[in-house]
Order: structure tokens, then C-alpha cells, then sequence
């Protein structure tokens, strides 16, 4: 299958998770669906629904995009009174069927569901000693060896919630979970909060999401980010917490205002549109020049382009359009037709640009490639100049938590310096938003960042770069 992200030369982030505990006789698995649908661009390569009908979990999964997976026939066999969902794109496992989630597991206890969004760093260190002990894993996901862990400890436990703290201390590395068991919705955020997950009501009703905006898909009311280190447990008598120990200081990814999250969602008090109107903003101050028109590139430029227009006076317009419908399955061009794959995705307004010198803001610079056959495309279409604004610092070093850089051989600012990569690209001018710029364009937000893409700052000890996912350790 064709990853047109990949092509295109974007970031992946790893997953997106949502989960109901219905106290209202609400259609859980349609609530799920429409929660999913709006969580789709955290993760189009498979989705899944899993739902606790009178303590039988009943699921449903597949490749595929979720309109794609699910119909009424599928949402009306999905009955019960707690449901979780997911939609997913690989880093930890293979792009299959049976990585895709939520997973489910039968064990003494019962049956539980889990789905995951994140990476864990120390996960084949964990499997390997399991297996040595006789455990067996039928998939390649990190997910699984959460759920082993979960069904080995309770075993032994007289709650789960000292099961999940178990747990917890075991497993490193980024996580926002959610999980059915016999009678309960639970949700947990790593200690360092690297990953969203926050808290909706719904009449009586309790929803958990990964964004806000999954929250507003199905008219649920936000009431609170879950916070790092907290596990949160939903039943018939309400919303329990546990605050395990967590991090002094939180360490969200910062990517989630930079591109990852939707406009529309609030992360840990902060309004992600608001965040990149201000990174435009502060990019104009940094980075000024004399041009007639300000445009985004397709998506993750347009609220920065909007925001380095109002704040240098030079005027938005709309110069290159996006092909929405180039979705997984678009047939990936020949080898020597790459720039026929960029021209499908997107295409320039020649009406916009013929004669005109162009700003163009993007919210990060991966390998290059990509921004080098856009950068020349303008140009086909009559740009006079064309001048590269980044709403984001030079990415430089690989992410453990759920970003799919896994070596900076891969990034090109970590092989060359900004003016070689103006060059490489084609651009008349080069520009990218500092790392104290950036820091500052969450307003309002009440958490930490994690900038170890930007400059190698990782909140705990990390595996060697070129062992993603083994557990060789340094610390950046």
C-alpha cells in the first residue's frame, strides 16, 4: 500500500484514541466511529473499534481509512455500554492487519481491550525477556507487551488499579491509553505527558479522546486534560483518579501545535490554531522580507502563512491547492516520475503567483525533497521569487515517542546548513521560527515541551540512534 505521507515527505505521528462509558443507554460504538472520524488524521493506515457488552468484548478492525472499515451493518452488532476506538499509523510494528487496534486479550481475570498511542522505548527489552519466559505475542506492536504486562500482574493483584501502577513503572517511553475492562473506562498518560489525552462529558456520560476536537464531533462537553502520571478510571459511580509520580516538568511533543493536532482542538489549555497564527506571527518579526503574496503550504502552512500576513502586512492568497482525494491507495508514480507524484497532490494557482515574489510557510523541513519540487513548481508558474518560511526550528535528531524519524541521516538540517539547504531547495531566502519563538506560541498552555527533535534535549535516556526501538541507552 502507497504511504502518500511518506511520498510527500511529512511527519507521521503514530495514533489516535477515543473511548465512551455510557451511563445514558448511548449507541457507544456510533459515538466511537464519529470520534475516530474526526481523530483521522493521527492515523490513516488502520482503525478499530472495541466494545464491552455485559462483560463480552465484542470488536471490529481492519486497513483502511474509517468510512472505509465501518458500516451499520458492523456499528449496529457493536452493542454495549463501554467502547474504545483507534486509528493508527505504524512506527513500533508493521504495517498489518494484526497490529491494528484496539487488541484485545482473553486471560484469568476476563477480557480486556487497550488501545495506545505512543511509542515505548524499552518495549523489545520487555518482550524478550516475557518470551524467555514462555509468553507468546502474536503481533509485532509495543501494544501487545503493554497488554501482557497488564494481564500478568493482575493475576497477582487484588485491583487493577495497582496492576496499572505496576505497569507503569515497567514500561518507558510515550503513552496515552485507553482501556475496557468487565466494568470500566481507563485512561492514562505517561509521566512526562508526551502524548494528549483529555476528558469530555456527555450528558452522564464520560468520553476520552486524544483531542478536543473529538470531543466537540460528538457535542461532548471538554472538562479537563488527563494529567501526566494520572490513570483515570470510569464505573457506574463516576470518574476515580490515581496520580502516580510523575515528571517536575511536563514534556508534550511539541509537534502537536506544530502540525500533528487539528486547528480546532485545546491541548493542555492552549488553542492549537491560536499557537500557529503566533508562530507565523513571530516568524514575520524573525525572518522579514519584501514580497507581494503570503501562502501556506497545504495543511500544516496555512494558519502560520495567515499569521506571518497579518503580522508583515504583505497579503494571504491561496497559491497552491491540494488534491484531498490522494489518499493510501494512490498508486505510487515510477521511480523517475516523482515530480508527476507532487504535481497530483498539489498544484499551483498560476493567477496567484505569475510575476510575484512569494512567501511560502511550511511547518517543518524533513528531508527536503518534497519542498525542493514545490519550491520549483512556483517558480513554473511564474513566480519571480520564491522566499522559504518554517514555522518550526531546523529538525536535526531522531524522535523515540511516536514520530517516524528513527536517524538523522534522514533530516536534512542535520546534514547541511540553513543557506546549503536554501540552495538544495531552490529558495531565493530561507527562514525558519527559533526555538525560543516557537516555545513562546502556546499561549496559555500549561504544560512543558519535549524539543529533542530540535536540539537533542530528551526527557529521559533514549535507545542509540539506528536502534529505535532496542534498548541500547544514552542520553541526548
Amino acid at each position: 500500500m502507497f504511504d502518500s505521507e511518506a511520498a510527500f515527505g511529512k511527519l507521521k505521528e503514530e495514533c489516535g484514541v477515543f473511548g465512551v462509558y455510557s451511563n445514558d443507554n448511548l449507541d457507544v460504538a456510533r459515538l466511537t466511529y464519529h470520534g475516530l472520524y474526526a481523530l483521522q488524521h493521527r492515523g490513516q493506515e488502520s482503525a478499530g473499534i472495541a466494545v464491552n457488552d455485559e462483560g463480552t468484548i465484542l470488536q471490529h478492525k481492519d486497513m483502511g481509512l474509517v468510512p472505509e472499515i465501518f458500516n451499520e451493518v458492523v456499528l449496529n452488532h457493536l452493542k454495549g455500554k463501554i467502547s474504545i476506538g483507534h486509528v493508527r499509523y505504524s512506527t513500533t510494528g508493521a504495517s498489518l492487519r494484526e497490529n491494528a487496534q484496539p487488541m484485545v486479550v482473553k486471560y484469568k481475570i476476563g477480557q480486556l481491550a487497550l488501545a495506545h498511542n505512543g511509542n515505548l522505548i524499552n518495549a523489545t527489552e520487555i518482550r524478550n525477556r516475557m518470551e524467555e519466559s514462555g509468553a507468546v505475542f502474536q503481533t509485532t506492536s509495543d501494544t501487545e507487551v503493554i497488554a501482557n504486562l497488564i494481564s500478568r500482574y493482575r493475576v497477582g493483584s487484588d485491583n487493577i488499579e495497582e496492576t496499572l501502577q505496576k505497569v507503569m513503572k515497567e514500561i518507558r517511553g510515550s503513552y496515552a491509553l485507553v482501556i475496557v475492562t468487565p466494568k470500566r473506562l481507563i485512561g492514562i498518560r505517561d509521566p512526562h505527558g508526551l502524548r494528549p489525552l483529555c476528558i469530555g462529558l456527555l450528558e452522564n456520560s464520560y468520553v476520552l479522546a486524544s483531542e478536543s476536537c473529538a470531543l466537540d464531533s460528538i457535542g461532548a462537553e471538554f472538562v479537563r486534560d488527563v494529567k501526566p502520571g494520572e490513570i483515570v478510571l470510569i464505573g457506574e459511580n463516576g470518574l476515580t483518579s490515581v496520580q502516580t509520580e510523575a515528571s517536575e516538568c511536563s514534556k508534550l511533543c511539541i509537534f502537536e501545535f506544530v502540525y500533528f493536532a487539528r486547528p480546532d482542538s485545546i491541548i493542555d489549555g492552549a488553542s492549537v490554531y491560536r499557537s500557529r497564527i503566533e508562530a507565523g506571527r513571530r516568524l514575520a518579526i524573525e525572518h522579514p522580507v519584501d514580497a507581494d503574496v503570503v501562502i501556506g503550504a497545504p495543511d500544516g502552512g496555512l494558519n502560520a502563512a495567515l499569521g506571518f500576513s497579518r503580522e508583515s502586512g504583505i497579503p494571504y492568497g491561496q497559491g497552491l491547492l491540494k488534491n484531498r482525494y490522494v489518499g493510501r491507495t494512490f498508486i505510487q508514480p515510477e521511480q523517475g516520475q516523482r515530480e508527476s507524484g507532487v504535481r497530483i497532490k498539489f498544484n499551483a494557482i498560476k493567477s496567484e503567483l505569475a510575476g510575484k515574489r512569494v512567501v511560502m510557510v511550511d511547518d517543518s523541513i524533513v528531508r527536503g525533497t518534497t519542498t525542493r519540487r514545490i519550491v520549483q513548481m512556483l517558480k513554473d508558474a511564474g513566480a519571480r521569487e520564491v522566499h522559504m518560511r518554517v514555522s518550526s526550528p531546523p529538525y536535526k535528531y531522531p524522535c523515540y515517542f511516536g514520530i517516524d524519524i528513527s536517524s538523522s541521516t534522514q533530516l536534512v538540517a542535520s546534514k547541511y546548513s540553513i543557506d546549503e539547504i536554501r540552495k538544495i531547495i531552490g529558495a531565493d531566502s530561507l527562514g525558519y521560527l527559533s526555538l525560543e519563538g516557537l516555545l513562546k506560541t502556546p499561549v496559555g498552555s500549561r504544560c512543558g515541551f519535549c524539543t529533542a527533535c530540535f536540539n537533542s534535549s530528551y526527557p529521559m535516556i533514549v535507545p542509540k540512534e539506528g536502534d529505535k526501538f532496542g534498548c541500547g541507552a544514552k542520553c541526548g
